[in-house]
C-alpha cells in the first residue's frame, strides 16, 4: 500500500471516530456527496485538500500524518541475525515485545526492572539492529510491519517453543476477553489455504484493533496475546491406537484414490 493510500485509510478511521459522514463533510466543504466519494476513491489527496478536510472535520492532520507513518510497510520478519543478537539479552528481547506492543519508555522502566539507563541502551539496541527508529525524548517508530512475526524455527520461535508456551496454555482462558478452542476437522488441502488465509486476516485486524486503541489511556488497555497454530497433527496417545495398514488395506486405499479404470 502506498503512502498516499495510508493516509486515506488513516483519514476514512478518523472521520469514523469523530462521526463524521461523507455526506456531513460534503456539506462542510461546500462539495457534492458523490465528488467526495470519488475524491476518496482516487486514492490520493493533496495536502491543502487533506488540510481543508481535517479541519471540516475537527481532526489533527499531525495526527492523520504521524498515523499513516506509523504504518508504513516494513519488514514482516528479522534476519537470522538479528533475532540472534536479540536473543543475546533476555532483557533484550523483552524491550523488543514491548515496543511491538507500543510502550512508552516510561511504562517499560515503571512496570519491569529496568533502570532509565538500562532502557534507554536497550532502545538503542534496538534501533542499531533496525528492530525501531530511536526519535528524541525517547520515543521511537516501529521499523517492522503490522503483519510482522517470528522467524519459522529461528531462535526467538525456538524459545517461546520450550519456555513460553507451556505458560501461556498453563492459564484457565476464562478471564473477559479469553478464549481457548481446539477444533478438529477434516479438510480439503484448498480449504486449508482458505483457512489460512482467513487467520492471516485476523492477525491483520489484530494490528489494526491495536493500532486504533492507543489512543485510549494505558489504564484502559491490557495485553493480550493471540497464539494460534494450524497444521496437519494427530495426538500422539492416538495415533499409537490405530490399526496397523495391512498390505490389502493399502492396496485398497490406493485403489480408492485412483477410482476404478475407465474401459
Amino acid at each position: 500500500m502506498s503512502s498516499p493510500e495510508l493516509v486515506l485509510q488513516v483519514l476514512r478511521t478518523e472521520l469514523r471516530r469523530a462521526g463524521v459522514t461523507y455526506k456531513t463533510l460534503a456539506e462542510r466543504i461546500q462539495m457534492s456527496e458523490s465528488s467526495v466519494k470519488r475524491m476518496f476513491g482516487q486514492k490520493d489527496m493533496s495536502l491543502s485538500r487533506l488540510a481543508q478536510i481535517c479541519k471540516a472535520a475537527g481532526v489533527a492532520m499531525e495526527d492523520v500524518l504521524r498515523q499513516a507513518a506509523d504504518v508504513t510497510p516494513h519488514a514482516d520478519t528479522l534476519t537470522l541475525a538479528q533475532e540472534q543478537s536479540l536473543m543475546a539479552s533476555p532483557k533484550l528481547l523483552l524491550l523488543a515485545i514491548c515496543c511491538l506492543g507500543h510502550w512508552t519508555m516510561e511504562q517499560m522502566v515503571e512496570t519491569y526492572e529496568l533502570s532509565d539507563a538500562e532502557c534507554i541502551l536497550g532502545l538503542l539496541a534496538l534501533d542499531k539492529l533496525e528492530f525501531i527508529e530511536l526519535k528524541p525524548l525517547n520515543r521511537y517508530r516501529l521499523r517492522v510491519s503490522t503483519a510482522f512475526h517470528w522467524r519459522a524455527d529461528g531462535p526467538v520461535q525456538t524459545y517461546f517453543r520450550e519456555f513460553v508456551v507451556a505458560d501461556y496454555f498453563n492459564g484457565r482462558f476464562d478471564g473477559v476477553g479469553e478464549t481457548l478452542m481446539c477444533v478438529p476437522a477434516r479438510l480439503s488441502l484448498n480449504s486449508a489455504q482458505e483457512l489460512l488465509q482467513k487467520i492471516r486476516q485476523l492477525a491483520a485486524e489484530l494490528a489494526r484493533l491495536q493500532q486504533e486503541d492507543r489512543r485510549l489511556p494505558a489504564s484502559e488497555r491490557d495485553g493480550f496475546t493471540l497464539l494460534l497454530g494450524f497444521r496437519s497433527w494427530e495426538y500422539a496417545a492416538f495415533t499409537a491406537l490405530r490399526r496397523p495398514v495391512t498390505m490389502a488395506g493399502a492396496k485398497s486405499s490406493v485403489l480408492h484414490q485412483i477410482g476404478p479404470k475407465k474401459r
